[in-house]
This record gives structure tokens, sequence and C-alpha cells, in this order.
């Protein structure tokens, strides 16, 4: 049976201070994996299940610098893929997503990241049971918090209407993003015939009217 329950810190892997070692390059578009970044980018971290087919769904938008998989959300330190999938590390699957807002808007990146995946699941994603496989949006300063708790409210209303439960996306400040490892970051790309698990709900996301002025 999966753990679906989230460790408290004394029952949490411990982890180790070295980070993981990852390619220099994205291998879709080549740009860096990781920073520092130009001042005029911003990044953006979600968890919407699987992270293989996660960053398939960003690295394709007009506007994305880069994307990374790692995990984020939970206690332990640089953690593995292996400790992740014990449910002992309190992490998400979660998408690195490096953008330019003077092309994408981070109220686009929410359209796309609720309507690619059931944010209303709880510990899963599908097929894929556990925690390290819940919604999540961690935001990295307050205009984003505020965007993101909108846009939540928004589609909440258009899935009660099509007749659908609850959301149980978390919306929290981004701790620590740890990368995933090397055969993890564009998987998808590198295994064109590689599992993806992903599906959303056919409930269209609105973004709002006001959406235009690019934010965060």
């Amino acid at each position: 049976m999966k753990n679906l329950t989230l460790p408290t810190r004394s029952e949490a892997l411990a982890g180790r201070d070295t980070p993981m070692t990852v390619p220099a390059h994205h291998f879709v578009n080549g740009a860096p994996l990781q920073g520092p970044f130009e001042d005029r980018l911003q990044q953006a971290v979600f968890a919407l299940g699987c992270f293989w087919g996660a960053e398939r769904c960003f690295w394709q938008i007009d506007g994305v610098f880069t994307t990374a998989t790692g995990y984020a959300g939970g206690i332990t330190r640089n953690p593995t893929y292996e400790e992740v999938c014990t449910g002992n590390t309190g992490h998400t699957e979660v998408v690195q997503v490096i953008y330019d807002p003077a092309k994408v808007s981070y109220a686009e990146l929410l359209k796309v990241f609720w309507e690619s995946h059931d944010p209303t699941q709880g510990m899963r994603q599908g097929n894929d049971i556990g925690t390290q496989y819940r919604s999540a949006i961690f935001t990295t300063n307050d205009a984003q918090q505020a965007e993101a708790r909108r846009s939540m409210a928004e589609y909440q209303d258009e899935l009660h209407n099509a007749g659908l439960s609850a959301i149980t996306t978390e919306v929290l400040p981004l701790d620590t993003f740890y990368y995933a490892e090397d055969y993890h970051q564009q998987y998808l790309a590198k295994n064109p015939g590689g599992y993806c698990g992903l599906g959303g709900t056919g409930v269209s996301c609105p973004i709002g009217l006001d959406v235009n002025t690019k934010s965060a």
C-alpha cells in the first residue's frame, strides 16, 4: 500500500548536503538547466503528477526559457528519486519553469497547469498513487501567491459547475527546489515512447480579463 500521509520532520529521511548532478543544458532547447538566470526571467514551480509529462507541457510554451524536473514541498535535503518514492521525504515531483514574463504571463502558465491534470485527486494523479504525485503550486513571491490563489478559486467554480470535486492543490511559498536526476530531465524527449500518465478534467480554466498585463 502506498504511503498517503506526509511524514513528520522526525519521520522524514535526512538526505544529504550534496546537490544532484544535472546536465549543463536542456536536451530540447539547449538553454542552461541551472542558474543564475538573467534578471528578466522569473521562476515558477508546479506539481501535477509524474514530472515526465508535466515538464513537456511547459517546455513547449513560447516564452519559457528552460525547464527542469525536481522535488519540492518536503523535508529531505537533496533527495533521490528512490527516496521520494518511499513517501518518507514529504516531497512531490515538480517542474521548475524559467520564463520571460514579457512573453508569457504567470496566469497563462497557471492555465496550462490547471488544464493538464486533475487537481481534485489528493495524493495521486490517475494510476500514479502516493504523496509524490500530489498537486501543488510553489510560489516565489507575493504576486505569484495571490495570482495562484485567485486562479484556483476561479477554476474551482468551473469544476463545481461541471459537477467535479473540490481542488486539493497545495499553494505554498517555495522553500527549496531540488533538481531530479539526469535521466529524469526532459525524459520524454529522450524517450518519445515513454510513460505519461497526465490527463486533465476537460474543464477549461478562465484566466480572466485582467491578465493582459504580464504578471510576476
